[in-house]
């Protein structure tokens, strides 16, 4: 076997300018492939490889990408392409009753997946034939793909899955298979291994889209919701191989002969991408919810563990928060006279009860706080109260979640599924963004772009509700919106400053103040 690196910019999206390869000649049996703004070295070990790559991407020169927007949110706003009206409902009699309007606006960044084993991939030519080993979550859209990039028909193309890095959502491992397919073919038969640097894996990867929210209610004189606006402004939540006219990987917008890389779209509802868990559970009598549509894109932007369904509940469950304390009523009974869904009552109060709302009492620096969601409006029924200490950084001491599910087969796998997502969530909600400057993406390591330590994993508490007379629904993503929600609701009643930015970082925090 032999070991492959692709030559790309040392920030992200800049492309191939002119090619230098008088490094490579004080390295012998190193393979230069170079096609269009395409390149790549093969050697006998990977560090070999590794060192002809940086030679090679050092003394090359890059023409840089156009400059990202200063501030994604306002850029989305004023790119918008399509105007999709979700849901709507109107009742003018309710409408009359409203006495005192809130407004308020939220923004999610881009997210990285950040999987800890960057994308890898193997690859091997057979006269016209390839085979790629992958840990792509598509084999078959993957090989339609790679068959458009290469020019072959899908019958030359054999993807054959194996166990590698996980990322929630689609990262890399898809890009990496047609960089090996690519390098291989100058391999002379020999299979190619390539696997992404770090670098690569945050320069290059598509990101969880950034996301703008501005919710808009009005209140009668008892606390009643008697209306409810909410706008989102998103680029598409899938760019995955297979939903395009041609490939979506990265090498194959590079070749001699690029192919135009398409747009991420949004899958339909019920499910739906952008818009998923824009529609809240909650009973309103005049309701508007539009999704705002961006089609041009910065970076690219693909699915990420739970798609808008994070963004849109955190955004959903602060104003809730915000609301409850215009009306001057306790977040959960302001929830409450707002629901008629049996099952969302019951494990609302299910977390109330465990979590011992009620006995909860104030202490400096200190806060409780709820979120509340049903995954797609049609999975899992989740509630999270969280409990945070904002010290020199807001640390999450304790999560107390109530799940119903339905019928609970594999109580353990169902607890598991649940504590992961809110441990991620905690962890995008605190801490995690993309950041980019006048180069590119400027976070490219673990230093630039921080995740959660095992010193800070909070205490998580799982209480099932078992509904063995109804059908089992998916658990894997529903905690993700209502963690980030109960968080920033206990920020605000930790320090009494509502953060309306993520991550709940310092620098949010201050800005807040």
């Amino acid at each position: 076997m032999r070991f492959g690196r692709v030559v790309r910019a040392p920030r992200g999206l800049a492309q191939l300018a002119a090619l230098d390869r008088s490094a490579l000649e004080s390295m012998p049996g190193v393979v230069l492939v170079h096609e269009g703004s395409f390149a790549g070295v093969l050697a006998e070990r990977e560090e070999a490889a590794v060192k002809a790559m940086r030679a090679v991407r050092d003394h090359s020169r890059w023409e840089p990408a156009a400059a990202l927007p200063g501030d994604i949110h306002a850029w989305l706003k004023a790119h918008v392409a399509e105007q999709h009206l979700i849901s709507e409902k109107t009742d003018a009699a309710a409408s009359d009753r409203a006495l005192t309007t809130i407004e308020a606006s939220y923004t999610k960044p881009y997210v990285a997946h950040a999987s800890i084993g960057p994308s890898c991939a193997i690859a091997q030519w057979s006269g016209d034939t390839v085979t790629v080993w992958s840990h792509s979550q598509g084999i078959f859209n993957l090989r339609r793909d790679l068959a458009l990039a290469l020019g072959m028909a899908e019958d030359d193309v054999v993807v054959k899955h194996v166990e590698g890095a996980g990322c929630y959502g689609h990262n890399g491992a898809d890009d990496v298979a047609l960089d090996a397919a690519l390098l291989a073919r100058s391999s002379g038969g020999r299979p190619v291994k390539v696997q992404w640097m770090r670098e690569d894996e945050f320069g290059w990867e598509p990101f969880g889209p950034a996301m703008a929210f501005a919710l808009k209610a009005s209140l009668e004189a008892g606390g009643n919701i008697v209306r409810w606006q909410h706008n989102l402004w998103s680029n598409g939540h899938s760019h995955r191989p297979g939903v395009s006219a041609g490939p979506t990987l990265i090498a194959a917008s590079h070749l001699a002969r690029p192919f135009e890389r398409g747009s991420a779209v949004n899958p339909p509802l019920p499910a739906g991408g952008a818009e998923r868990n824009a529609i809240p559970l909650y009973e309103f009598p005049n309701q508007r919810v539009t999704n705002h549509y961006v089609r041009e894109m910065p970076v690219r932007t693909s699915a990420l563990r739970s798609l808008g369904a994070y963004g849109n509940v955190f955004a959903i469950e602060s104003f809730m928060d915000e609301l409850a304390r215009a009306a001057q009523i306790d977040p959960i009974a302001f929830r409450l006279r707002h629901l008629k869904d049996p099952r969302a009552l019951d494990v609302i109060r299910a977390a109330a009860q465990s979590a011992r709302w009620s006995e909860w009492t104030r202490d400096e620096g200190r806060g409780h706080g709820i979120g509340f969601a049903r995954y797609k409006n049609l999975g899992a029924y989740c509630a999270v109260i969280a409990e945070v200490a904002a010290e020199t950084e807001v640390r999450v001491a304790r999560l107390v979640i109530a799940v119903d599910a339905g019928l609970v087969v594999n109580p353990d796998g169902l607890v598991n599924q649940i504590e992961g997502g809110a441990i991620q969530s905690t962890s995008w909600t605190l801490k995690e963004q993309v950041r980019f400057d006048a180069e590119g993406v400027a976070s490219l390591g673990w230093e630039d772009y921080p995740i959660l330590r095992f010193s800070e994993v909070p205490a998580v508490e799982v209480v099932l509700l078992d509904r063995p007379e109804l059908p089992s629904v998916g658990v894997g993503e529903a905690a993700q919106g209502p963690t980030a929600a109960a968080i920033a609701n206990a920020l605000e009643d930790a320090i009494g400053v509502r953060v309306r930015d993520l991550p709940l970082d310092r620098e949010h925090i201050v800005a807040a103040m």
